[in-house]
């Protein structure tokens, strides 16, 4: 296979480890020109690729998009992937279905053809592209809260992350009845409104969805006073814990792992629902005061994870286009001012500041300007509250 960057030179005993220790995919019947990768690193596979060998055991990010021939115009498709958790000397079978574009893993747990895939392994060997270890340090950086039991609860039920939305519509029109309730097609549309309510509604089709933790919409507690909602609207300590005792209960830093998830996501499977649920988790993190002072190691792992994640990100990113805002600056400002008070543990206020030097000096960016903290919080209350 033809490697989108060029490789570097592996120690001798490392190849030899791997060798021997190694996972191996079996990939039948993947298209040449289709762009295939695993974790960090991609390529454009070739007519002679049939797997990839020598994957160190641990968790992988598995991604390809099909590829048009160059007569039909070479377009390349949307991004499909997936997960793996590999042990040593594993061996995973899967072979690309061309009507519906993916790998089909279901032969691997068919142990005939898995029989014969290891008798015939060493013939093989010669068309297997060996697992690119030179991007196996930053893999490890960015999902070392990531593991196999996060990972598998965040993904779709279908086993595939896809880049687009697979979405069917909520009524599909079958009887009559259906379709003379929607409304008719055969007139002008009089007003935009109109038209978006001729449109069909659609849902994900079930099985697609990325199971990530629901954040709440309200900060605040059922029955809370008008002070306690304003307190928790500045401080979002009491949605981080309604998440952790939800999905983290047993292990809070397995959020990290949530916030890694979503994160590889978007960066390498080209998810923008991954994108968003990143930004929200970082700020429900970096806005929760009280949490800060409470969990000591889930924050020390979090300027570890942000140092890595940010590493691989244009500064300008988070820039918003029309406000011009930086959403990222304006989080983690939250985040530096609260980890600065006297009652945070002392290991994660010296943490912080040097974080937030490094931060400033890489990219620039001003922790420090007023945002217009005198400006007046405004909150929504219950229905069923007033003030006097």
């Amino acid at each position: 296979m033809a490697s989108s960057s060029s490789s570097v030179d592996m120690d001798p005993e490392v190849a030899r480890r791997l060798f021997e220790e190694g996972a191996t995919l079996v990939l039948l019947g993947v298209p040449q020109g289709t762009e295939l990768g695993i974790d960090c690193k991609v390529w454009k596979v070739g007519p002679l690729f049939r797997g990839v060998k020598m994957i160190p055991p641990g968790l992988h990010f598995l991604n390809y998009c099909s590829v048009n021939s160059p007569s039909c115009g070479g377009e390349v498709g949307p991004k499909t992937s997936l997960f793996l958790t590999l042990k040593p000397r594993d061996i995973l079978l899967a072979n690309w279905d061309p009507k519906e574009e993916v790998l089909d893993f279901s032969t691997s747990h068919n142990e005939e053809e898995m029989n014969k895939i290891r008798a015939n392994l060493q013939d093989l060997d010669p068309y297997l592209g060996p697992y690119p270890y030179e991007v196996m340090r930053k893999w490890v950086a960015l999902t070392g809260h990531l593991n196999e039991q996060v990972a598998n609860n965040l993904q779709p039920l279908s086993g595939r992350i896809c880049a687009y939305s697979d979405v069917v519509p909520e009524v599909q029109f079958r009887h009559t009845k259906d379709r003379s309730a929607h409304p008719r097609n055969d007139t002008a549309c009089q007003s935009m409104k109109e038209g978006l309510e001729r449109l069909p509604r659609m849902k994900l089709r079930e099985g697609t969805e990325l199971r990530f933790s629901n954040i709440p919409e309200k900060t605040y507690p059922p029955g809370a006073s008008p002070a306690e909602i304003t307190q928790w609207s500045m401080d979002q300590s009491y949605s981080l814990e309604v998440v952790l005792k939800k999905n983290h209960e047993l292990q809070p830093l397995n959020l990290l792992g949530e916030l890694q998830f979503a994160f590889v996501c978007f960066l390498i499977g080209n998810v923008y629902e991954g994108f968003e649920h990143w930004k929200r988790l970082l700020a429900l993190l970096c806005r929760s005061e009280a949490a800060i002072q409470k969990y000591k190691d889930l924050y020390l792992g979090l300027i570890v994870v942000l140092y890595h994640q940010l590493g691989e990100i244009p500064p300008d990113f988070f820039v918003d286009i029309v406000s011009h805002n930086n959403f990222l600056t304006s989080t983690l400002q939250d985040f530096f001012q609260f980890a600065s008070g006297p009652e945070v543990d002392v290991m994660l206020r010296k943490r912080a500041e040097k974080f937030k030097v490094h931060l400033t000096k890489k990219f620039c960016w001003d922790f420090d300007v007023d945002l217009g903290d005198c400006a007046p919080v405004v909150v929504e209350l219950p229905e069923d509250v007033t003030l006097d």
